[in-house]
C-alpha cells in the first residue's frame, strides 16, 4: 500500500540520524578507551560492511539491508572523531586550517554524492546498488593508509600518561626538532582538565548555566534542518 511505502521510505531517510545520534553519543567513552586511531579504523570497517550490505540489497531483493546499512553508516559518520583526531596531529600553526577542512570536505562530498546520484549518473535503476556501496571507497583508503599514522600525541599524554610515545608521535608527524612548547601546552591542559568537571548530556540540560546557549543551539540547527537547503 502506498501509505505503508511512505512509511517504510521516511524510516529509511531517517534512521541514518537515529545511528548518529548512537554514535555521537558513546563517541567520548570509546576515545578516551580505545584513543581515535583505533576509533576510526573500526569506523572505516563499519562503513565498509554498511556499504557491502546496501550494495548487495538489490541482489537480495531485501530493503531491510539498505536499512540496516545507513543505520550503520549513521553511527560510522556522525562519531565526531575525524575532526579532533586531524587538529590533535596537525602542527600549531596548521591546526585551525586543518580543522576547517573537515567542514569543507563534509560539504564536498554531500555535493558529490548528490550530483552523482542523479538518474543520468549512478541514481539509474540498474546502477543505484554501486551508488549506495561507493561509501566504502573512502573508508576502505583510510582503513589501508591510517596504520602508517600514529596515534594522537595528546591522547598518548593525557590518557596514556606515554611521554615517549607522544614525543615520538610528534617527530614522526612533525619531523625532527624542538617541540617542546607543544608538550608543554598538551601538559597544561591536562592539568586543567583535572579541575574540570565533564558533564553528561542530562547533567548538561539541567544546568542552568548553561541553559541559554543550549537554546540557541537547538534553534540554530533545527532551523538550518528547515531552511530547505537540501532542496536547493
Amino acid at each position: 500500500h502506498q501509505d505503508n511505502l511512505l512509511f517504510l521510505w521516511s524510516i529509511t531517510v531517517s534512521i541514518f540520524g537515529i545511528g548518529g545520534l548512537l554514535g555521537s553519543s558513546g563517541s567520548r567513552y570509546l576515545t578516551v578507551k580505545y584513543g581515535k586511531k583505533k576509533c576510526l579504523l573500526c569506523n572505516n570497517l563499519l562503513m565498509i560492511v554498511a556499504a557491502s550490505i546496501m550494495g548487495c540489497s538489490k541482489i537480495a531483493r531485501s530493503f531491510e539491508m539498505i536499512l540496516i546499512g545507513r543505520f550503520m553508516c549513521g553511527i560510522s559518520l556522525c562519531v565526531p572523531l575525524h575532526h579532533q583526531y586531524v587538529g590533535e596531529i596537525s602542527p600549531r600553526k596548521l591546526r585551525g586550517f586543518a580543522n576547517s577542512t573537515s567542514s569543507f570536505f563534509w560539504s564536498l562530498g554531500k555535493a558529490a554524492g548528490q550530483i552523482s546520484g542523479q538518474r543520468e549518473l549512478l541514481g539509474s535503476q540498474s546502477l543505484w546498488p554501486m551508488l549506495m556501496a561507493s561509501c566504502g571507497f573512502p573508508a576502505l583508503v583510510q582503513l589501508v593508509t591510517l596504520p602508517f599514522l600514529p596515534e594522537s600525541p595528546p591522547y598518548l599524554l593525557m590518557h596514556k600518561g606515554d611521554q615517549e610515545g607522544c614525543k615520538k608521535a610528534i617527530r614522526q608527524l612533525w619531523g625532527e626538532g624542538h617541540h617542546q612548547a607543544e608538550i608543554d601546552d598538551i601538559m597544561k591542559e591536562k592539568a586543567t582538565m583535572k579541575n574540570t568537571k565533564i558533564l553528561s548530556v542530562l547533567e548538561l540540560m539541567k544546568e542552568p548555566a548553561f541553559r541559554w546557549q543550549l537554546y540557541m543551539i537547538v534553534i540554530l540547527t533545527a532551523t538550518v534542518q528547515l531552511c530547505g537547503i537540501n532542496a536547493v
